[in-house]
């Protein structure tokens, strides 16, 4: 439930913030069922301004949209983060250059990548005498559409490595903003914590809903003042140095991989700086067994896609083990929402619960070979594994290893230190160590071999 005042203060705070005025175009981008819509409506009405409507035909290509808006004379564009990272991509691969009418661009509703600000901001530096600003903003609809902001300046992102993630600003107009940890304390600079929002911008909360009112909209303890709300966001956001706020993820998105608490979408942030790729999503998928594994969606610029090896060793330079993916999606395009954000239920499972391994399957040679991969086929939850199959990259970790090991002793005979699958992580390494122990032992060949085993 919005209330008018909270509407009228956030559409004061836009008309600064974006400098318009009588003489802008604003393109009715989002739909009216999207707050977004709001965004691009009452500000631009409220100036003078005038609010172009789209027609569907308008995104059938961003050739089109681009003419378009250059027909329209647009001056302003509101779009969704998705969106525009697809405009990034189309402006430098197909040679684009937005119309001269165009002097602003913001973006919202899901995180901007890095590169693609870069990619923007080298693009439009070269083909555009003046530039439009780009803005990308932050802000649930409890508050009423945005709350954050923060101008993307080309000389802050010459280098994406500096930018884990494009910063989302500071507070817009009254709007408060704290971040806070468990015991809704502030948290210093740098440290994570829950994004809280206060201010004139709050709505009353939901309809009908007063159970949900109350746990999300609480009392400020910051301010003291008896009647002071605070909407809990459910974000994870930290405070930088610089006084700009960057966005982490959702808290309850976080997993738990292995014991280590993981954010999806900081794997997916350092992902989206490949070079490669034009489009990600990271989330956590449960496998055969029940433990959660961190599924990678890629969309590359052009095919072939990068290898999943690439890839890994890619992610393997900028994040511990534990927060690499067990398995990576190629798509033509991640799925969207209608209102322009991934829509996450839509991706795929992965064919195989794990995939990492990409060497040419061949098939076990020896019955060591046979059942070693037999064992390694029961705990990783696929259907073969070949003799070059790397344990690691299938999705093994140090938990599945013991069991691997466990399952050795039992069918083999033979014990075998936990060191020993990391040393020889290949179906072939493991099986020749084995036998190398098997033989020093001098266990008999054929005795210690149980194929009926069902050893855990």
């Amino acid at each position: 439930m919005i209330e008018h005042r909270a509407l009228s203060n956030y559409e004061a705070a836009a008309i600064t913030a974006y400098g318009l005025t009588a003489s802008d175009r604003v393109l009715q981008f989002a739909s009216l069922s999207f707050d977004a819509s709001v965004e691009e409506i009452f500000p631009t009405l409220t100036c003078g301004a005038t609010l172009v409507l789209r027609n569907d035909r308008m995104v059938d290509s961003m050739r089109r949209f681009v003419r378009e808006c250059g027909e329209r004379a647009i001056s302003v564009l509101n779009l969704p983060t998705a969106f525009w990272h697809e405009q990034v991509l189309a402006l430098e691969r197909e040679e684009l250059t937005l119309p001269p009418s165009v002097r602003l661009v913001i973006i919202g509703g899901e995180r901007a990548l890095a590169q693609r600000v870069a990619q923007w901001h080298a693009h439009g530096g070269e083909t555009a005498a003046h530039p439009p600003r780009l803005i990308n903003t932050y802000g649930p609809t409890e508050a009423t559409v945005v709350s954050t902001l923060c101008e993307l300046r080309p000389e802050a992102s010459q280098d994406p490595g500096t930018w884990t993630e494009p910063p989302i600003g500071r507070p817009l107009g009254n709007a408060l903003v704290y971040i806070l940890d468990g015991h809704l304390n502030p948290v210093p600079i740098g440290v994570p914590g829950e994004l809280h929002i206060g201010g004139p911008c709050l709505a009353r909360g939901y309809i009908n809903r007063p159970e949900l009112t109350s746990e999300q909209f609480i009392a400020d303890p910051i301010s003291g003042a008896p009647e002071a709300r605070l909407y809990k966001t459910g974000d994870v956001a930290r405070w930088r140095s610089d006084g700009n706020i960057e966005f982490i993820g959702r808290s309850d998105d976080q997993v738990k991989i292995r014991g280590f608490r993981v954010e999806p979408a900081e794997v997916e942030a350092i992902l989206g700086q490949h070079a490669a790729l034009r489009g990600t999503a990271v989330l956590a998928r449960k496998d055969a067994s029940g433990d959660e594994r961190l599924v990678a969606y890629v969309v590359p610029h052009r095919p072939p896609a990068p290898a999943a090896s690439e890839l890994l060793s890619y992610l393997k330079e900028r994040l511990p083990e534990y927060m690499l993916p067990s398995a990576f999606v190629v798509l033509e395009a991640l799925p969207l929402t209608s209102s322009g954000k991934v829509d996450r239920r839509a991706l795929p499972a992965p064919d195989r619960p794990s995939f990492r391994g990409e060497a040419a399957y061949m098939q076990p040679r020896t019955q060591t070979e046979t059942l070693l991969a037999k064992i390694w086929e029961d705990i990783l939850g696929l259907e073969r594994v070949g003799v070059h199959d790397d344990f690691l990259e299938l999705g093994g970790h140090s938990l599945l290893a013991t069991r691997v090991i466990s399952r050795v002793q039992a069918v083999f005979g033979v014990e075998l230190p936990l060191i020993s699958l990391f040393e020889e992580p290949t179906l072939s390494g493991l099986a020749d160590r084995l036998e190398k122990v098997r033989q020093s032992h001098s266990t008999p060949s054929t005795a210690a071999l149980k194929p009926g085993s069902t050893a855990s």
